[in-house]
């Protein structure tokens, strides 16, 4: 613990205590001794260096014309040997130049690149329509619509395409240049159910339909059509809405197999089931609630009906069926996904295999 005086409050050196204790006269007159006493030794060294009295054999020995100063272990340069000169060397090679780099544009990330099927702008998107090409659905901002958007938008819906209003930012997360108005034109086109009832009757062969409602996932649309393609199926039938369509994904996901089935798109799903129903054409629909697969009797004409993951078929299309087939679960699982059960409805229906 330090001691402090009362009136500094400074921490007490030892001057302090000798001071105290009547003993800093003695302590500078023994200071004062030793000083004098190594500098009579210091002149005497000076004047008379061949003393009889031995001294100390020091850690260097001084050079002969080395300056006094701060004592170095290395000897003075002027007690150095010289150097041997060095051996000449041939001249070293100049550096070849460096290869000039070409200038390349930096690889794109395609999640930053507008998809292939993206029309922007608004005269691109009226010549689509006007020309009859397919259209997935029409993005267009929230606001007051001017003649030349509001003429769009009414085409747009005569021609039953889905028409979505958006916030701005959300056309600007996909491109800049889209002068308030996307459209998504299809990436293969599409046929009518007319077409795919001709085609089996020009292959004498009964009509084999696959009809899919709110199936969303263009890798299930893919699969389903690449599957159609296997059991030689007539066609695919998807609705207008709420619904995937032949996007650039789908088309992938299929394998090259949408070059064989035909796919249509339909405004009103129920009308279509019933008008098929009319041509004498079977509905299966798959069901929770159904007959087991394995004991019903796919013949005749028939439609297959596969709903989406969870909802399942709708209520309205579901009244619309004649039969409703399940598939048997015994795992915790409560569904398959929707490709897996198409397929495997798809198989059963083409065997055609007797149940009880």
């Amino acid at each position: 613990m330090a001691f402090y005086q009362d009136y500094t409050k400074k921490k007490k050196t030892r001057a302090d205590y000798l001071r105290a204790d009547g003993k800093w006269e003695e302590e500078g007159a023994r200071y004062r001794r030793a000083s004098a006493q190594q500098d009579q030794q210091r002149k005497g060294s000076k004047e008379n260096a061949s003393f009889d009295r031995p001294q100390k054999p020091g850690p260097y020995k001084r050079h002969n014309g080395e300056k006094k100063g701060r004592f170095s272990p290395h000897p003075s340069p002027m007690d150095r040997a010289p150097r041997p000169p060095r051996p000449e060397q041939p001249p070293r090679p100049p550096r070849p130049a460096p290869p000039k780099e070409e200038h390349r544009m930096p690889p794109q990330n395609d999640a930053f690149l507008p998809p292939e099927n993206l029309l922007s702008g608004r005269n691109p998107i009226r010549e689509a329509i006007k020309s009859g090409r397919d259209i997935e659905k029409l993005l267009v901002a929230k606001g007051d619509l001017s003649g030349t958007a509001r003429e769009i938008v009414a085409m747009a819906r005569e021609r039953h395409i889905p028409v979505q209003m958006v916030e701005r930012s959300r056309l600007d997360e996909i491109t800049r240049n889209h002068q308030g108005m996307l459209a998504f034109a299809s990436a293969y086109r599409y046929y009518d159910v007319e077409d795919m009832l001709a085609d089996a009757e020009e292959k004498n062969e009964q009509p084999f339909l696959v009809v899919l409602d709110g199936v969303t996932d263009p890798m299930n649309l893919g699969a389903i059509i690449r599957t159609a393609a296997c059991v030689g199926a007539h066609g695919v039938i998807v609705p207008e809405r709420r619904a995937v369509g032949l996007t650039p994904s789908a088309v992938k996901a299929s394998a090259g197999a949408i070059e064989t089935v035909k796919v249509a798109r339909v405004t009103n799903l129920t009308r279509t089931l019933e008008m098929l129903k009319k041509q004498g054409v079977w509905l299966y629909a798959a069901d929770m609630d159904g007959k087991d697969y394995r004991k019903v009797r796919f013949s005749g004409p028939m439609a297959l009906i596969i709903g989406a993951e969870g909802e399942g078929v709708s209520r309205l299309v579901l009244d619309a069926c004649d039969f409703k087939v399940s598939l048997p679960m015994k795992g915790g699982v409560g569904s398959l996904n929707a490709s897996v059960a198409a397929g495997i409805l798809m198989y059963a229906a083409m065997n055609g295999e007797a149940g009880e």
